[in-house]
């Protein structure tokens, strides 16, 4: 695990295929499932993942801000390996902060899941006063990685 001013990065081996994780991780309909931070309630009916350039869609809810959506940009998608998606309230474009999931796969039943929390590239001065990053802590993202090991285990 690293820290610094811009994001957060957690890994952890997972007793599972690359395949099998990535076939999680690129349906938005299990994301409430992997979600340490309890943000994320449910998908707005998005379709599988499948390449750079989609646009999927979260229901959300938080105490500061009740119930909400956004709109996850996809940035990033190698098959089995990699993705990245940006993420904006609703109707809007993406402010700069991201969420990339990396897998290399060691071995047909284990893969090492590195999942990055990133606001480097925010730089919107409205936006870095309304938010406080980070807006998810380093604990959240490991339950995430402990909730992905679980339901791909179907635990």
């Amino acid at each position: 695990m690293t820290t610094d001013q811009t994001s957060v990065v957690v890994s952890r081996v997972i007793d599972a295929s690359a395949a099998d994780i990535f076939n999680l991780l690129s349906n938005p309909e299990r994301h409430h499932e992997l979600d340490g931070s309890g943000m994320v309630v449910s998908d707005e009916k998005t379709d599988r993942i499948t390449a750079s350039g989609q646009v999927f869609t979260m229901n959300m809810h938080n105490e500061k801000m009740g119930d909400y959506q956004t709109e996850n940009h996809v940035t990033g998608y190698d098959h089995n390996k990699l993705l990245a998606w940006q993420t904006a309230p609703a109707g809007t474009e993406p402010k700069g902060w991201q969420w990339v999931w990396e897998l290399q796969a060691d071995g047909a039943d284990s893969t090492e899941v590195t999942l990055t929390y990133d606001w480097s590239h925010v730089t919107d001065k409205e936006t870095l006063k309304k938010v406080s990053f980070p807006m998810v802590s380093k604990d959240d993202l490991e339950e995430s990685l402990n909730k992905l090991a679980a339901a791909v285990s179907g635990a």
